[in-house]
């Protein structure tokens, strides 16, 4: 059980810091100045998340912009998805579909019951949102829902800022695609810096289950100039590229997104990973979190 406290730092009329020690290390709530309800989430002082309970459909962070505009053109404006999340955070991204597509049916599969605990006791998510919660290993969570059951999987899945071992993989991927209805749509975080070697052999360990990808990302992190996130994107049939492409250089951040030949060559001959050989994601730099 996560036993949290507040830090009285907040000043008047500002809320406190919370800190607490989760499965995951050691986690912080931190008030965000510039939103009366806003919170950022670090784990170890690496952030993870960032949520306006005031205004859910709110996302700062690069990355989860990408993958909201992912969610938003995973259906037409406003129809219910179903939706599962591996890896829970602040619970940003179904807070976010769940103010966006009222109605949606959401999952979200998170290890840290802890971290759970507390985001659920200090960021209470709407009652009326369908989000159910389970505090188990991602893939033991995706092997437990049926064949055909999601419009769209979210991964985002860190230990230690770390994606683990067996959620790279192509049986990972395989179990992903059972789960996925025809014409769903995946989307990992990915975290890499140069060489790129975790992210080309993800791109190609998604390219053997899946026969459509996209990969969104900031340009210098797509050249190998420093480490970053990229959104990795695919389905078993044609991904609204064009779109996510314009969204994408739209964002204050501007982002690039590779597909189709571009994404092959990006992979420079990477093989793809088995469960026998997976490797977790490589740690960032002590600098990407100063």
């Amino acid at each position: 059980m996560a036993k949290s406290k507040r830090r009285r730092t907040g000043g008047p009329g500002r809320p406190d810091p919370v800190a607490a020690r989760v499965d995951g290390g050691n986690a912080e709530l931190i008030p965000d100045p510039d939103r009366p309800h806003g919170w950022t989430l670090l784990i170890d002082s690496a952030p993870q998340s960032h949520v306006d309970l005031d205004d859910p459909a709110v996302l700062t962070f690069e990355y989860q912009r990408r993958l909201g505009h992912v969610a938003d053109l995973a259906a037409p404006p406003g129809r219910p998805l179903r939706a599962v999340h591996l890896g829970g955070g602040a619970f940003t991204l179904a807070r976010y579909i769940a103010a966006t597509r009222p109605r949606s049916t959401q999952q979200i599969v998170e290890l840290d019951a802890a971290l759970v605990e507390l985001v659920r006791t200090h960021l209470p998510l709407d009652p009326n949102a369908r989000v159910r919660v389970r505090a188990m290993d991602a893939r033991a969570g995706l092997g437990k829902l049926p064949d055909d059951w999601a419009d769209l999987i979210i991964a985002d899945v860190f230990g230690g800022a770390r994606t683990p071992a067996h959620l790279t993989s192509t049986e990972f991927l395989t179990e992903v695609r059972r789960v996925l209805r025809p014409g769903g749509q995946y989307a990992a975080n990915l975290a890499d810096g140069p060489p790129l070697a975790h992210l080309r052999a993800q791109v190609a360990t998604a390219a053997a289950v899946f026969p459509e990808l996209a990969l969104a990302a900031d340009p210098a992190v797509l050249r190998g100039r420093r480490f970053g996130n990229a959104v990795l994107l695919a389905s078993d049939t044609a991904l609204p590229v064009a779109e996510l492409t314009r969204r994408v250089a739209g964002d204050p951040h501007p982002g690039r997104v590779e597909h189709g030949r571009e994404l092959r060559d990006f992979t420079g001959g990477a093989a793809p990973v088995t469960d026998a050989g997976a490797k977790p994601s490589p740690a960032p730099p002590p600098a990407v979190f100063q």
